[in-house]
């Protein structure tokens, strides 16, 4: 059928009885091309006023690739094909939270996922979070997302960065975390195939180690939430960060439920120790096997396209204080512009700081310090301080000589609930509530962690008119306080 239609403009998006009233010859070419509501007149006028053709297509099992080159061969111009590609890819995960089956989908969206990479996926997860879809839901099914894009993941090209490049660095780490693992699987094979508890008690000591090594993988994880992550919210990307994130703690609870077993094993019953190595162990490698193909295929080359030269030499830059799972390679230098390079003024991006001033005195009502000395008196408490602002920003930490939670300058500037894991997050937003409201002014936890009871306070912070400015957060170990009694009123060369 000839049909001059040259320069006209379809959206995909219209409704199929909006397109075919416009377009009357659209009627025939829709039947052929398999829309069954097309060739039906009651159908076009009732339910396809409702249908548009993308919904049309998905419904009937179509290629849109297949309808697009139809529809181009006959001179039409396909409208806003990026959006139209966005918002089926953000349907087909929108299909999978409605429980359909991903083969299905996958077959039904063969071309168009084949090509799908990993920022597109992070940007489509970000959108769906802000449209309303839970990043609990997400959590759960993230897995299920990555198999439906799998195709596309693997034929994405891979560069290998220099090594010292903090990407380089993470891929090695996860190299050696993987070969921790070869090993790890075939103990607990043992493990579970063990028949007496002498044979199960010779392994125990190979169990421990391996998983002790395992345990390290905290360093990893560390480095993401607290520096990587950072950078990628500045560039909007927090939902998938968020997500993953609560990944890292549920991988978190398994390493802890496993070493507390096996702390205790020759006081417990040997059919725990299989139960433990069946229930948790197992799933504990799946899970970590699965966050490396996550990094290795969606975080990576993401944040290689996101971040820049100059943030990337911030990760490194305070990457060494969290410590590294394997000592990184050199070589990768951050290129300079060359303006910068001419005038020697360039350095890796850094948290905001005050230069002006340092030795000149700050006047304050009961005295006057310079910044240098302000700087050296928190630091030099034996806690931890920590200052949010009025908008929820992360504007100054104290880096004081023993650290009880980690914390690196890529959280300045960064919302307060990012900083938080996920689980603990709502926590944190009812005492900024609380405290912006005026219903309290402080709030007080304390937990046992790492061997040391742990005192965390939140005080608000308010103006003379009583205005809410912020909260400070102070940490401090107090284990050797709680041991305190009777008095001391002497000072002493041996204390």
């Amino acid at each position: 059928m000839a049909v001059n239609v040259k320069n006209k403009v379809l959206d995909l998006n219209r409704t199929l009885y909006d397109l075919t009233e416009e377009y009357p010859e659209l009627i025939e070419v829709f039947a052929e091309l398999g829309l069954a509501e097309a060739g039906n007149a009651l159908l076009r006028k009732t339910l396809g006023r409702k249908v548009t053709i993308i919904e049309g297509i998905e419904r009937n099992g179509l290629s849109l690739t297949e309808v697009k080159k139809r529809l181009e061969s006959m001179g039409f111009a396909i409208q806003d094909e990026r959006r139209q590609r966005r918002e089926t890819l953000k349907e087909i995960i929108r299909d999978i939270h409605r429980q359909q089956s991903p083969e299905e989908l996958k077959e039904r969206f063969r071309d168009l996922l084949s090509d799908v990479g990993a920022t597109e996926i992070a940007q489509l997860e970000q959108e769906l979070i802000h449209e309303g879809l839970p990043e609990s839901e997400v959590k759960s099914l993230c897995d299920v997302h990555v198999a439906v894009f799998q195709e596309g993941l693997d034929k994405q090209e891979r560069p290998e960065e220099q090594g010292g490049h903090p990407v380089h660095t993470f891929r090695k780490e996860n190299k050696a975390i993987t070969a921790v693992i070869g090993e790890y699987k075939p103990v607990l094979e043992r493990v579970l195939k063990a028949s007496s508890a002498q044979e199960l008690s010779t392994m125990l000591k190979d169990w421990q180690d391996l998983h002790e090594q395992l345990s390290e993988i905290e360093k990893h994880y560390s480095r993401k939430e607290n520096i990587l992550f950072a950078y990628l919210e500045k560039h909007g990307v927090s939902g998938p960060p968020k997500v993953m994130w609560a990944i890292h703690d549920d991988i978190r609870a398994q390493l802890k439920e496993v070493e507390n077993t096996l702390s205790q094993a020759g006081e417990i019953d040997t059919a725990i120790l299989r139960n433990i190595a069946e229930r948790t162990a197992q799933p504990l490698l799946k899970a970590i096997e699965d966050m490396i193909y996550k990094e290795e295929n969606i975080l990576f080359p993401m944040s290689l396209e996101t971040l820049s030269e100059g943030e990337w030499a911030a990760v490194v830059d305070q990457s060494a204080e969290i410590g590294y799972l394997v000592e990184p390679d050199q070589g990768w230098v951050a290129a300079v512009p060359p303006e910068a390079a001419a005038s020697g003024t360039y350095q890796p991006q850094r948290a905001e700081s005050v230069d002006k001033g340092i030795g000149e005195p700050l006047a304050f009502e009961t005295g006057a310090l310079t910044l240098d000395q302000i700087s050296l008196i928190f630091d030099n408490l034996p806690l931890d301080i920590t200052f949010v602002d009025e908008n929820d920003t992360v504007r100054y930490f104290s880096l004081g000589k023993e650290r009880i939670f980690q914390r690196s300058k890529a959280i300045i500037g960064r919302n307060v609930q990012n900083c938080h894991p996920p689980d603990s997050v709502h926590i944190v937003k009812k005492i900024v509530e609380d405290f912006r409201s005026g219903k309290r002014n402080a709030a007080h936890f304390w937990i046992q962690l790492n061997g040391k009871f742990v005192y965390i306070q939140y005080f608000a912070v308010r103006d003379k008119e009583g205005k809410y400015r912020g909260v400070v957060e102070v940490t401090q170990d107090v284990q050797e306080i709680r041991k305190l009694e009777g008095e001391k009123r002497i000072y002493a060369d041996d204390q």
